[in-house]
């Protein structure tokens, strides 16, 4: 008897003193939650966004879900789980998910000069100003384009620079116009001289719309196409896509501006026709459990339910900046904290030096939205949160009032 109860105390002590991450303590407890609804709910009423929703996982497990304000504020549509929304820029990750499982095929390898899938971007030549009656001066690229400066921006792509001479090229020749496909759209990008030489800077642009390019050519499929047949019906997700069916269009929400401290009702019809152009960086339209279940395949490591989009490895590729220390111009990618870049992806590689940077976990991966959605990825503790808004221009304020309400008590912890 003396043995059995000897036995049942190491069992107590055991399982009641658990090893520093064999069953970390939740993050998202009811303070938590009560912080989040305050903070959300603050941006509502003080006129900064019309509407805004947010779902958060924890170990699997949904334990956040709220919504504040309007989708339609001039309807009084109310913002909700089933709403959809413009992701613009989280259409990015998706994309690079798409071009990873053809990675996974063999089909290419990152390093690859992307002339070899797509032989319009041989020989490019690099902007080096222009001379006393404005012509271009180019110099040839010092080295080829490969495919991993597309998947972490630094191929040099000269859309949307303020370079003169190169910016009123870029417009004449218009790559991205909405009625290019997008073949016509790479052929047209080619014709433009490189704003740098690949692999010296961190400039966010339209690599991505090569990277569904290149997804078009090596699948043999439309682009939009592959994504539903290789992500979005395996995770059903069903309501992303980038055309909205009639159907659905009561569920849309209104897109709306900040300008001289009032919100205005814009509109955006991109999603509502049948466009040539399927953009690989933006376009795409979502809803938070959609979304959402892309996030947990991803913390989950290439997979949700029955469905394996990618290999474990790959997600760990994904997930890894791919940015050297020799890459020091790097855009506006520093306002999004202690950040690299890894695959359609910013990754945090070291923790908020200040308390003015967004609150965050080293190893997190995440992006955002230009109508300011946002989600992240915490692998340390199996957090993936999505944040639905639609407000121009970009709100980060709304971002970090959100994730200081989710990991602010935790982060304190730390110290």
């Amino acid at each position: 008897m003396r043995k059995i109860i000897s036995v049942l105390l190491v069992f107590v002590f055991v399982t009641s003193f658990q090893q520093p991450g064999s069953d970390k303590k939740t993050i998202i407890d009811k303070n938590v939650k009560a912080t989040i609804d305050s903070a959300l709910k603050s941006f509502v009423e003080a006129g900064k966004i019309a509407g805004v929703s947010a779902l958060i996982f924890e170990k699997n497990k949904e334990v956040y879900y709220n919504a504040f304000g309007y989708a339609n504020r001039e309807e009084k549509v109310p913002m909700d789980r089933t709403t959809i929304v413009r992701i613009y820029s989280m259409t990015k990750p998706i994309t690079g998910v798409a071009l990873m499982t053809l990675y996974e095929k063999g089909l290419f390898q990152l390093d690859d000069p992307l002339s070899k899938y797509a032989p319009e971007f041989t020989d490019m030549k690099v902007y080096k100003g222009v001379d006393a009656a404005g012509n271009l001066i180019l110099e040839p690229a010092k080295r080829p384009i490969t495919i991993r400066d597309l998947i972490r921006h630094t191929s040099g792509f000269a859309v949307g620079t303020d370079l003169p001479g190169l910016k009123e090229l870029a417009n004449k020749v218009d790559p991205m116009n909405v009625n290019n496909t997008l073949s016509e759209m790479a052929k047209k990008l080619a014709t433009l001289p490189l704003a740098f030489h690949p692999g010296d800077q961190w400039s966010y642009g339209c690599s991505v719309d090569v990277q569904a390019y290149l997804v078009e050519k090596l699948s043999g499929k439309p682009f939009d196409q592959y994504l539903k047949e290789t992500i979005f019906d395996p995770l059903e997700m069903k309501n992303t896509r980038y055309v909205i069916p009639e159907k659905d269009r009561t569920r849309f929400a209104s897109l709306y501006r900040m300008q001289d401290g009032k919100l205005s009702r814009e509109e955006e019809s991109f999603n509502l026709k049948n466009a040539p152009l399927k953009p690989g960086g933006w376009g795409l339209t979502s809803t938070l459990d959609d979304y959402m279940k892309f996030a947990r395949m991803l913390v989950n490591k290439g997979k949700l339910g029955k469905a394996t989009i990618l290999k474990p490895e790959t997600v760990k590729l994904m997930s890894t900046s791919h940015l050297s220390d020799t890459v020091t111009q790097r855009m506006w990618l520093p306002s999004k904290g202690q950040v690299g870049f890894g695959i359609d992806f910013a990754v945090r590689t070291r923790p908020p030096a200040s308390k003015e940077e967004n609150s965050g976990v080293v190893g997190e991966f995440f992006w955002d939205g230009a109508a300011s959605t946002l989600f992240w990825v915490d692998p340390v503790n199996d957090i993936t949160a999505v944040l639905f808004t639609q407000v121009m221009p970009f709100y980060g304020g709304l971002h970090k009032g959100f994730r200081d309400a989710v990991y602010g008590k935790y982060l304190q912890g730390m110290k």
